[in-house]
């Protein structure tokens, strides 16, 4: 059994692992962009979500505050 051992378990080639390496690189690749990608849009949404936010805010501070007719400081 030990004469067809080195058979049965093949040691690394080193074209397999440059292989890997190659993947492991476009991997990190795609990652590094789809996080771009996703900051990038969580940005434009906040940046948008603040302008509407500040529109609403003047729109609110010209129509009459109703709570101040009931406190009649």
């Amino acid at each position: 059994m030990s004469k067809y051992l080195p058979y049965i378990i093949l040691s690394p080639q080193p074209e397999v692992e440059e292989t890997f390496a190659v993947y492991q690189a476009t991997r990190q690749f795609y990652e590094e962009v789809q996080t771009r990608s996703e900051f990038q849009r969580y940005c434009h949404w906040y940046r948008t979500t603040a302008a509407q936010n500040r529109q609403d805010l003047e729109k609110m501070r010209g129509e009459p505050n109703i709570f101040r007719w009931f406190r009649r400081q």
